[in-house]
């Protein structure tokens, strides 16, 4: 069975390539060939085909791409190509980014005439609805790997998909790197280190794209708290963070609030956390969540979180609305008061030991076999 992976820029250690990693080797091992189509690539010693044609802007970067990379699969005739971009004629597509149309309908819903008409004119948005599309909608997908049922049912809403074709599969976690006893061992120094006292209540938010992860609603959900003890760390990248730390700074939480930059290593900082948080605007299944859950550290997220479905209020976490500034600070009080129990950090954990990186690559190599004994 020889199997193309298309990825534009691939780097094996990212969110969306770790479980799949662990499947494709499996498939090695049983004698597939792999090959990965890649514009850039890190580590790894995969069969390559590189595909790198010039390009000026986001659209000409993702259609050059996409023209090369099925011009490449269509020359090797691969038994099956699996695409984690939105390229028309793959078969099987992994909607790790959710639907784009989704996530521009709910960004419209909120921001002005001016401004939505801006992003209706812009031709890169245009282009990828327009491709997004042709690819569910092409008779030669076979098979969609859904992160979450929220995408699942996105699609379904937007897309003439068959839903057999959709298959809810949630990342998987390295239930051994991210463990309690981490947390335990890297707790008390990494609480010194960000400058939390014992009795302050530390809320960790990871991501980057802070405008899509609702940071500004994080922060003004904090400065609705009169709780001093509440506390906020931020690690991910954003190039309008300075607008982010001023508006801590305009709602005097300045000092409550720390903007780490991007972590090579973020276990230090679910160590320090009594709760995770991202009550994002749109977001599949973040792979910060599902860490944190592994480390024993309950969550607030979004109902427009894939995550969402793995939390049971009151038990591992608590579910909270887009937006609603006011109704997170009320749950970051609630949080503040319930977060640090046993109970919920087993709990929280207990969610995550089901969804084992081995345990979905396995799904996964299923799903592979699956396909591959019926033809193209």
């Amino acid at each position: 069975m020889r199997i193309a992976l298309v990825r534009q820029r691939y780097n094996p250690y990212g969110g969306a390539e770790r479980f799949i990693e662990r499947a494709l080797q499996a498939l090695e091992r049983s004698g597939a060939e792999v090959t990965l189509i890649a514009r850039s690539w890190t580590g790894g010693d995969r069969r390559v085909l590189r595909v790198d044609p010039p390009y000026v802007g986001s659209l000409w970067r993702d259609a050059g791409f996409a023209r090369a990379a099925r011009a490449a699969w269509t020359r090797e005739r691969f038994d099956l190509v699996q695409s984690h971009e939105r390229i028309a004629g793959c078969d099987l597509y992994r909607a790790g980014d959710g639907v784009h149309r989704q996530w521009l309908d709910l960004r419209l819903e909120r921001i002005s005439r001016l401004e939505r008409s801006k992003i209706r004119a812009n031709p890169y948005h245009r282009y990828v609805c327009k491709t997004e599309r042709r690819m569910f909608e092409h008779p030669q997908l076979r098979a969609v790997i859904c992160n979450s049922r929220m995408v699942r049912d996105d699609v379904l809403r937007h897309f003439r998909v068959a839903r057999e074709k959709l298959h809810v599969l949630y990342n998987g976690v390295d239930l051994d790197h991210f463990h309690p006893r981490h947390r335990a061992a890297l707790r008390e120094d990494a609480r010194q280190a960000l400058g939390c006292a014992a009795q302050d209540l530390l809320f960790a938010f990871v991501g980057s794209g802070f405008e899509r992860k609702g940071l500004a609603c994080a922060i003004d959900a904090l400065a609705q708290c009169r709780d001093e003890r509440l506390r906020l760390a931020v690690a991910g990248n954003d190039r309008h963070a300075s607008r982010f730390a001023e508006r801590a700074a305009a709602a005097g939480i300045a000092d409550r609030v720390r903007l780490l930059g991007g972590l090579d290593d973020v276990r230090p900082l679910y160590a320090a956390a009594d709760c995770f948080i991202l009550p994002s605007l749109y977001d599949p299944f973040p792979n910060a969540a599902l860490e944190a859950l592994a480390m024993g550290v309950p969550g607030i997220v979004s109902r427009q979180c894939g995550v969402a479905e793995l939390l049971r209020p009151g038990e591992n976490g608590w579910i909270c609305e887009p937006h609603d500034a006011a109704g997170l600070a009320a749950l970051l009080a609630t949080a503040a008061g319930e977060a640090r129990g046993e109970g919920m950090a087993a709990a929280a954990r207990a969610t995550a030991e089901g969804l084992g990186i081995d345990e979905m690559a396995e799904k996964l190599t299923t799903l592979y076999a699956t396909l591959g004994a019926r033809p193209r």
